[in-house]
């Protein structure tokens, strides 16, 4: 028994972070600093905003990963994608661009998928401190149903993490195969030749999102096993 538990636990693990461990390896595949390719991604995402009619939204340098911010209208790149001179910079910084395009033009998924992200920090707070409280509360109270009631509230609200996660992929499979490949085609801004490392660097993308939604399970096992529920 203890072996098959052992063995759960590994295949687990490996469900959970195995799509972490194989993103980190494409873009670090594809994140070597080419002396060809004529730009870096902070500078092909101010190209591809022109290009876009979109001149008031910024591309900054973040550290705290890739992302295009709805709120203060930004593209934020990690210093590799936008200092760097690589496959991985062209396909991140076009990606994120996309997410601008999807914004001005008001389409309705990203819409949504902002409005759940913007409400998931009030719902994780909710969630933890439901959780948390339950064994207090059930000390106090001494009722089992209302213990319960709080158990299953609290793990409903984590789930909506995994919703979200799962929200966002339409949106970034969107933005990847739907706007940024086809561009840096027709720019001609990657070789023939590059651009399934582009499509892979774009599939790790998304995949984060998946990555992301396997670990709030993990996360949601470990509550249970705390709480023994």
């Amino acid at each position: 028994m203890p072996i098959l538990i052992g063995l759960a636990s590994l295949i687990l693990l490996a469900v959970v972070f195995g799509p972490q461990v194989w993103v980190r390896r494409v873009l670090a595949r594809h994140g070597v600093n080419r002396l060809d390719l004529p730009g870096t991604g902070g500078e092909l995402a101010r190209h591809l905003l022109d290009q876009a009619g979109l001149e008031a939204v910024k591309v900054e340098p973040t550290a705290d990963g890739d992302h295009y911010d709805p709120v203060a209208r930004a593209v934020r790149l990690t210093p590799p994608h936008h200092d760097g001179r690589s496959v991985a910079a062209v396909a991140v910084a076009a990606h994120e661009v996309s997410h601008a395009v999807q914004h001005a033009r008001g389409e309705r998924a990203f819409a949504l998928r902002f409005d759940l992200v913007r409400n998931l920090i009030w719902v994780d707070r909710v969630a933890s401190g439901i959780l948390l409280l339950a064994p207090v509360v059930f000390i106090v109270v001494k009722a089992p149903i209302l213990l319960a009631f709080q158990l299953i509230v609290g793990m409903l609200l984590l789930t909506i993490r995994i919703v979200v996660h799962l929200a966002t992929l339409p949106v970034e499979f969107d933005a990847s195969f739907a706007k940024a490949l086809p561009v840096i085609a027709r720019g001609g801004y990657l070789s023939a030749a590059d651009m399934p490392a582009a499509r892979s660097v774009l599939q790790a993308a998304a995949w984060t999102y998946v990555a992301a939604a396997l670990a709030t399970l993990l996360d949601v096992a470990r509550w249970l096993r705390v709480l023994r529920f």
